[in-house]
């Protein structure tokens, strides 16, 4: 156990395991079985297991922070936070998809309300979606309002099966700063396994984390779009000017289909102890 003065660890619960979702698809109770087991080393970068609310009766006996994906809308958010309180779960966060592309702000207020009538108290995170390739819309946008002044969370899609679910530096950039000029912290979901941008297997350049961080420590600062997009678009950023727990105030943490790879990223580059 750390001394009760030391200083947090920066990197703590920023990977956040989605082995059950795509590409990984583990079994539940494979999946569960994994995050019971990790060692104390790792278990301390992993923060929530990531699963659907259809899956929630399975988790029954997990004494870990469960991120809830809402598999419908605003209308499931009252139903989840009482399943989650009756099977004695903690609940550590919930992630709802805005479903509907022609009032995506309606939408948001919809969710809003439906929180606040639940007396949801963990995070909320809202993913905003967005036509592929595209930068912010006014309607997006308008949404990131009513998160922003609802004091709920973004969330990123940085990744997924096809090559336009990779959105493009540009664009990325142009979220990031979207959150924050709201104040607002976000998450990503999909597509980031390593530090750094890279091509992997799946033939797709994928975004790293470490640009990520990196790029929105900057965006803070006070760099540019294009500035923080050249961050994203490195395959070689300069992780060595990171300062992780100012960058991850804003991006808190990821979901990842396998958390093996990013931890081993992050101790291969002396990010964290080996």
């Amino acid at each position: 156990m750390a001394p009760a003065d030391a200083a947090p660890n920066p990197w703590a619960g920023f990977v956040d395991d989605a082995a059950v979702f795509p590409p990984g698809e583990a079994p539940l109770d494979d999946a569960l079985a994994a995050y019971a087991a990790r060692d104390a080393a790792d278990a301390e970068l992993v923060g929530g297991f990531v699963l659907r609310d259809t899956d929630l009766p399975s988790a029954r006996g997990l004494d870990a922070p469960l991120a809830v994906v809402l598999t419908g809308g605003a209308g499931q958010v009252a139903g989840v936070a009482g399943l989650c309180e009756r099977l004695g779960l903690r609940l550590g966060a919930l992630e709802v998809a805005l479903r509907d592309p022609d009032d995506l702000a309606g939408n948001a207020r919809r969710v809003v309300a439906a929180v606040d009538a639940a007396g949801v108290q963990a995070p909320v995170f809202v993913e905003i979606p967005a036509p592929p390739g595209r930068p912010p819309t006014p309607d997006w946008l308008a949404a990131a309002d009513e998160v922003a002044a609802a004091e709920l969370r973004l969330k990123f899609r940085t990744g997924g099966l096809t090559a336009d679910a990779f959105p493009p530096p540009a664009v990325l950039a142009a979220w990031i700063d979207a959150a924050l000029d709201r104040e607002t912290p976000f998450k990503c979901t999909a597509g980031l396994h390593r530090a750094r941008r890279h091509v992997a297997a799946d033939g797709f350049t994928h975004h790293g984390f470490g640009n990520v961080l990196l790029a929105t420590q900057d965006a803070f600062d006070g760099a540019s779009p294009a500035d923080v997009a050249a961050v994203l678009d490195d395959a070689d950023p300069a992780l060595d000017r990171l300062e992780p727990a100012r960058a991850r105030r804003w991006f808190t943490s990821f979901g990842c289909c396998g958390v093996a790879e990013p931890i081993a990223d992050l101790r291969a580059l002396g990010l964290v102890a080996a």
